[in-house]
């Protein structure tokens, strides 16, 4: 299987978030919204307009928001609690882990502008901890979608489970990915492209620079297999396992590659298939700049992926 990238420009990931939260409320009366003073950069002011009732704004209170959302789930409804990634997260962690996690509250957490997308607002509005901080969270979702079509179908699975769901929903324009006939499934990695010598392991604005450097390692020789690993928690063991026998993995993420996608996957291979690795990630606190400098200045781009791959297999040949 080889996807590719689809031909019809760049999106919005939010786009496809509000065009499913609408369409499943049209569906479902128990689907509402809950915001942190976030209409607008959530993009839900037409679900504010067309379900007036359903939508609360608690103002810039996080804790209080997703302790309304668990308030609301408990009552019977299905919360989407939307707000900016970097201080849904941070602000709101206790209420995530006890009044969500803890109480496996139906709670649909949606971390809006995640990962260096607020760019020039420097390392305050930066969510690059998130997918760490998240999956240390016993029994919570953690999802963060490539695309707008896997953006609208994890949506769709969020208020389709029972239990507790972050979506991790991008901002940074990303392209379409041509996948053919596809389907999404929570827990369930997705292998983009076939290959040998080497896995790249990617999520949300990475996979199509994963695809990417796939094609510039091809004209090398080398047969890079690329997995969409969108649902970090819980992480697919069986596409990990098949990643491992390539003998090389290089992961890459929009955050903090030290327990996040790259620390899920260092950590599972450590315990049953030890491989050389590189983690493609953020170091820590960054600088400002915008989102598009600060991915180049880290590595986090498909020249940087196909460096690390070369590194990757360097070092296998020489162990």
């Amino acid at each position: 299987m080889s996807a590719t990238i689809a031909p019809q420009g760049l999106f919005d990931c939010r786009d496809a978030y509000v065009a499913t939260l609408e369409a499943l409320a049209v569906a479902d009366d128990r689907i509402v919204a809950v915001v942190n003073d976030s209409v607008g950069s959530s993009k839900l002011s037409k679900f504010r307009d067309r379900f007036p009732t359903r939508l609360v704004n608690v103002g810039i209170a996080e804790q209080n928001m997703v302790s309304v959302g668990a308030g609301l789930a408990n009552g019977g409804k299905v919360p989407f609690v939307s707000g900016a990634a970097c201080f849904l997260t941070a602000r709101a962690m206790e209420q995530i882990k006890v009044d969500c996690g803890y109480s496996q509250a139906n709670v649909k957490l949606c971390g809006i502008s995640s990962g260096v997308a607020y760019g020039e607002l420097g390392a305050t509005h930066h969510s690059i901890e998130d997918v760490a901080w998240l999956r240390a969270i016993d029994k919570l979702t953690v999802i963060v979608p490539a695309d707008p079509w896997e953006t609208g179908e994890a949506i769709k699975a969020a208020a389709a489970h029972d239990g507790p769901v972050f979506v991790r929903i991008s901002r940074m324009p990303v392209p379409a990915l041509d996948r053919g006939d596809a389907a999404f499934m929570i827990g369930r990695a997705e292998t983009l492209r076939d290959g040998t010598d080497v896995t790249i392991v990617a999520n949300g604005t990475l996979v199509h620079r994963a695809l990417a450097a796939a094609e510039v390692l091809a004209d090398e020789g080398i047969a890079a297999r690329v997995v969409n690993m969108s649902t970090v928690s819980p992480i697919d063991t069986a596409a990990l396992a098949a990643a491992a026998a390539t003998g090389a993995i290089v992961t890459a993420e929009e955050g903090l590659a030290y327990g996040g996608l790259g620390g899920a996957v260092a950590e599972w291979c450590a315990r049953n298939a030890p491989v050389p690795m590189r983690m493609l990630g953020f170091p820590g606190f960054l600088p400002t700049g915008s989102a598009e400098w600060l991915m180049e200045r880290y590595g986090l781009t498909a020249d940087g992926i196909v460096a690390a791959a070369r590194d990757v297999l360097e070092q296998r040949r020489v162990r």
